[in-house]
């Protein structure tokens, strides 16, 4: 079907809000900068969260447990924030302003987190002013960083011409290469950032993050001249609202009608013009169809095809959404148990004291190192073999992704049964006689479960999402990441209420083990129901990707 290119420049602006020009706005360097900055931002967030349920657990007074909920309550709320972000950048302003304004902020947290560890007497765990600063500033972080993550992939995305195959593949490189920023900005957080704090003091960490999203701002303002950005269309919200609630209404009152007016409405002429005999989204949901009833009579409610179409779209992705929130459960023991383990163990490599906090560092060098190898090996052979513009189809990476997180979480169930027979025979409490790379192993899945997942899921969000509604669908793929911690903490807080496995001060007398195993097995349970689902997808029509089933060499590679 061929694409009206005319309507597509329509809506893109440059910085000044005027219509953007194909050959000068756009393209790989304009989304170089997009990849700069995000470099510089996650360093600022990461040298924080990796190291900071050590920083609550020593010098704020926390209980091992109640640091590790207090920081995936953090992270979540950081990352379920972005779907804000998204929702802004759709509906009101654009991904360029608010990225502007999320820097801003989350620059502002840092420096009251900055001040606070710098001044002794705003330390300690006690007062009332002392929470609210240590709170107050962390959740300004987390407003900030929201907003980034929902404004700034999606920005960097729409850099690209998604009607030529040449664009999409760039795209495509795109959300691979900010996996690979990400991982960047990880690595120099989890390794300096984290050795300063440790051996300088944490202002001069809160410092370095500080400098680093402040310098991130001109980085930003310097790709301005290059840059097309979306314009607003309203909000994506309100029309998911409108849709639901006119089906809901209209499948109400047809209750009441008779047979013939309700099949008459599912086949009058204009829908079937609409339609053009085109398989629409509208037929797999077809409750939504009714929200086109009675239009002439509920104008504030009356909804066209296109709408409905969108709604359905939104709808049809939420099951893949649910799916992988159990593995960003996974993913939140990274920022909190694991590297309390380490803090027992043996950290020592050679003469070289390494922080429990640099830990993360193993799963970041293997992505930097797998990501341009996926990208540029991978994914070329497999577009050979697979006949398909993307080779291995979004769904696929997730799908991988969630199988590598139940491995993750066998093995780290295995390495503390491990650390905890040494517990019970050392005669010295720390460190532990046994070396902390045993956590390693874990980390090493869970990151290239990150690796598949992330990028699959930015991607497949981004590109099945209607054109009005990609920021907001994009944030997607951080709220799941929020949804995990968030279930991380709810998952604790049960375990403890039903068992006391994670209760006490001192890790050795955790059962951590056991916690582990119940991860697995809901994480086994949570591959089958995404699998039901992934192989039930049928991807859009406009997305030149293969539409058929698209789980089955995953099925065949991880079922007998």
């Amino acid at each position: 079907m061929a694409v009206d290119t005319s309507s597509e420049i329509l809506r893109y602006v440059n910085w000044k809000n005027e219509p953007a020009v194909p050959d000068r706005h756009g393209g790989i360097l304009a989304a170089s900068f997009v990849l700069v900055v995000e470099v510089l931002e996650n360093l600022a967030y990461l040298a924080n969260a990796s190291n900071l349920v050590l920083y609550l657990t020593r010098f704020m007074g926390f209980s091992p447990s109640g640091a590790a909920n207090t920081v995936t309550n953090f992270m979540g709320t950081a990352f379920i924030l972005a779907l804000l972000g998204g929702f802004l950048c759709d509906a009101f302003f654009t991904s360029y302003y608010i990225y502007l304004a999320s820097a801003v902020i989350e620059f502002l947290g840092l420096l009251i987190l900055t001040v606070q560890a710098h001044a002794p007497s705003l330390r300690p765990s006690s007062g009332l002013e002392k929470h609210t600063l240590l709170f107050g500033g962390l959740y300004l972080v987390a407003l900030g960083v929201g907003g980034i993550k929902g404004s700034l992939p999606p920005h960097g995305a729409e850099q690209f011409d998604e009607n030529t195959t040449k664009g999409r593949k760039q795209r495509s490189t795109f959300f691979n290469y900010y996996i690979f920023s990400l991982a960047c900005g990880a690595l120099i957080a989890v390794t300096f950032v984290v050795w300063i704090e440790d051996n300088k003091g944490w202002q001069w960490g809160f410092g370095i993050a500080t400098a680093s999203i402040l310098i991130s701002i001109p980085v930003f303002l310097l790709g301005s001249p290059l840059y097309k950005i979306k314009k607003p269309s309203g909000s994506p919200i309100t029309t998911i609202v409108k849709v639901l609630f006119a089906a809901i209404y209209n499948s109400c009152r047809s209750r009441k009608a008779s047979k013939a007016v309700v099949n008459m409405s599912f086949t009058s002429p204009s829908l079937e013009t609409e339609t053009n005999n085109d398989e629409t989204s509208s037929r797999h949901l077809k409750i939504l169809t009714r929200a086109m009833e009675n239009q002439h009579q509920h104008s504030l409610i009356s909804c066209t095809l296109k709408e409905v179409e969108e709604v359905s779209i939104v709808l049809k992705i939420l099951p893949i959404f649910m799916s992988t929130i159990m593995l960003n459960c996974c993913l939140a023991q990274l920022s909190t148990f694991s590297i309390q383990q380490a803090s027992t163990m043996n950290t020592m490599i050679g003469s070289f004291k390494v922080p429990p906090a640099s830990l993360p560092i193993f799963p970041v060098i293997f992505i930097m190192a797998l990501a341009p190898i996926y990208n540029h090996v991978i994914v070329p052979l497999s577009r050979k073999l697979t006949k398909t513009e993307t080779g291995i189809t979004h769904l696929q990476r997730i799908g991988t992704g969630l199988f590598l997180s139940i491995m993750a979480m066998a093995i780290a169930a295995r390495v503390e049964m491990k650390r905890k027979r040494v517990a019970e025979t050392s005669d010295t409490k720390t460190p532990l006689p046994i070396t902390f790379l045993w956590i390693s192993l874990q980390y090493l899945f869970l990151g290239s479960a990150d690796l598949f997942s992330l990028a699959g899921m930015m991607e497949f969000f981004f590109t099945e999402a209607p054109f009005s509604m990609r920021s907001l669908a994009t944030s997607l793929s951080w709220a799941s990441l929020a949804m995990g911690y968030y279930l991380s903490s709810a998952l604790v807080s049960a375990v403890n209420g039903v068992t006391s496995w994670l209760e006490g001060s001192d890790l050795n007398h955790y059962h951590l083990e056991r916690f582990y195993w119940l991860m697995c097995i809901l994480s086994v349970l949570n591959f089958f129901h995404y699998l039901l689902w992934a192989c039930r997808y049928k991807y859009r029509l406009s997305s030149s990707i293969n539409t058929k089933p698209s789980m089955e060499p995953i099925i065949s590679m991880t079922t007998p």
